[in-house]
């Protein structure tokens, strides 16, 4: 009879630990298999509670820079009771774990003083709570928890060597979530900093130019700051869209709230909806889980989308009903998601054209221009050059580590002369190449780009390449010394003529004939 209970005893024994390595086998494959932690922890949560009959589970990390322990990952509590989960360290059953780093079995939370029911999830049932330290690297930093039915406190006992088993498995992934918990942490203070930061740099104090058209462009600025109405800012490629448009949002009441911008021409068509709208898990190839959209992460604050005039029919559509409506859905999603923001749109193109042409829609023109503000190219606002260019040459002095003390006269006059199809951007660039080929304090005219220089300047002839037929040689030849002359004459073409010692009438004719416009330089 005795032998036959030992044998009874011995197969219940093994059969215990089959169980349990099939327990530990599986975490293990999901370790393996998952890169996702969220969803490796899910998976482990499964697999305990249909290993281990759990009523609920809690997995605690200690919150970056702190002494409390927040649940970040869950089984059965709802999103109130997660809320209430936070824990200082020596604090009930949880934070006594943490303290110690020993695990610590209640075999009836019912007759336990220690245990504080602080997520408030437990009604009037029998619950034994078996919770164990998460070490890394002789460190507690966190815990892992499971409520289940009362049984005998042998079996209590050899659940809790297993719980703390697994707890070891997942001691490196969960490592991986208080390292990404304390990064954001980090990040979201820089973030402050730096939106505190941007706030004064983007100030229109702040922003350089002192001529006529810019003090409109302030005007502008302060008026529509404070206020919800959408901004279309008008000007081309270089002339500083972005900077205003920071401008209107760090000097409003939502300085504070995110600033997101977006450059609708660098995104494929395919793509944008994604980038704007954000997409459900699945909602096309390659969607393997859910992505907020860039209005989502601007909500509350202010969106920017630079090269609006590029975006497709399609989606101009989907804009229209955000402006009207202020709801979108994600793409593959029916929820309708409402959203609070601020819309700054910009544009090189001539909106106006596209509309005539059928390619950008009239309503969506008409909502976007409730308050427009055009900016100036650089070759209206040469009073401001040699502005902007100190500014960028003391931008690049700190960049670079150089001390470079002034521009000299001949590059002044290069820049005065020229005409900045590029415009300001085109400036900062020629202004971070001189100071990074400049051997001395001084910014000269050979440090310039080529396309500043001119026969006058450079004292060299204006000869053409070998090897063209006549006709292309002659007509290379005068064009160069067309563009020179209105060059010199901020695209004066009566002053180039009598610069060139011919009338008026056949300077208007060559220049018609070889294609060039007089307004690009003035």
């Amino acid at each position: 009879m005795n032998d036959n209970l030992t044998t009874e005893a011995v197969g219940a024994e093994s059969t215990q630990y089959a169980r349990e390595l099939e327990i530990l086998y599986s975490i293990s494959g999901a370790i393996t298999r998952q890169h996702d932690v969220p969803a490796l922890l899910d998976e482990v949560w499964d697999i305990l509670e249909d290993s281990l009959s759990i009523v609920r589970g809690t997995l605690t990390l200690r919150r970056p820079e702190t002494d409390i322990f927040v649940i970040e990952a869950s089984r059965g509590l709802t999103t109130e009771e997660i809320a209430r989960g936070q824990y200082k360290l020596g604090e009930g059953v949880t934070g006594r774990v943490a303290e110690t780093g020993d695990p610590i079995l209640v075999p009836d939370i019912a007759n336990d003083p220690r245990f504080l029911h602080r997520t408030r999830s437990r009604k009037d049932e029998r619950t034994a709570f078996l919770c164990v330290p998460i070490h890394h690297q002789r460190h507690v930093i966190g815990t892992l928890s499971i409520d289940r039915t009362v049984i005998h406190e042998e079996g209590l006992s050899r659940e809790l060597n297993l719980i703390q088993l697994v707890a070891d498995l997942l001691a490196q992934a969960v490592a991986s979530i208080r390292e990404q918990l304390a990064e954001h942490a980090s990040l979201r203070a820089e973030n402050q900093r730096l939106r505190q930061e941007l706030g004064d740099h983007y100030h229109p104090a702040n922003i350089v130019g002192n001529c006529s058209s810019m003090h409109v462009v302030y005007k502008q600025v302060a008026q529509v700051a404070d206020s919800n109405a959408t901004v279309l800012i008008r000007g081309e490629s270089g002339t500083g869209k972005e900077l205003v448009a920071r401008a209107v949002h760090f000097s409003s009441e939502k300085k504070n709230s995110p600033f997101v911008a977006v450059n609708c021409a660098a995104l494929p068509e395919q793509l944008i909806e994604s980038e704007l709208f954000g997409h459900e898990k699945g909602s096309f190839t390659g969607a393997v889980q859910q992505r907020l959209g860039r209005f989502e992460l601007a909500n509350g604050g202010t969106l920017f989308l630079d090269e609006i005039g590029d975006i497709s029919p399609a989606v101009q559509v989907r804009l229209l009903r955000v402006l009207q409506e202020r709801t979108f859905e994600r793409v593959g999603g029916i929820d309708q998601i409402p959203v609070n923001v601020r819309m700054i749109a910009a544009t090189s193109r001539d909106l106006e054209t596209h509309i005539t042409e059928g390619s950008f829609r009239e309503d969506l023109y008409y909502r976007l221009n409730v308050f427009p503000i055009h900016l100036p190219p650089l070759r209206n606002r040469r009073s401001d050059i040699t502005a902007l260019a100190d500014h960028f040459l003391q931008k690049y002095n700190e960049a670079y580590e150089k001390s470079i003390k002034r521009i000299s006269t001949t590059a002044i006059n290069m820049m005065m002369s020229y005409h900045w199809p590029g415009n300001v951007r085109e400036l900062e660039n020629c202004i971070e190449r001189a100071v990074l080929t400049s051997n001395d304090d001084v910014i000269h005219g050979y440090s310039m780009p080529p396309s500043l220089q001119t026969s006058e300047l450079t004292h060299t002839p204006t000869i053409p390449d070998e090897g063209a037929s006549l006709k292309s040689l002659v007509h290379a030849y005068e064009r160069e010394i067309i563009v020179d002359a209105l060059k010199r004459h901020r695209g004066n073409a009566a002053a180039a003529a009598r610069h060139l010692q011919t009338t008026q009438r056949v300077m208007n004719y060559r220049i018609h004939q070889l294609g060039v416009n007089p307004r690009n330089y003035k």
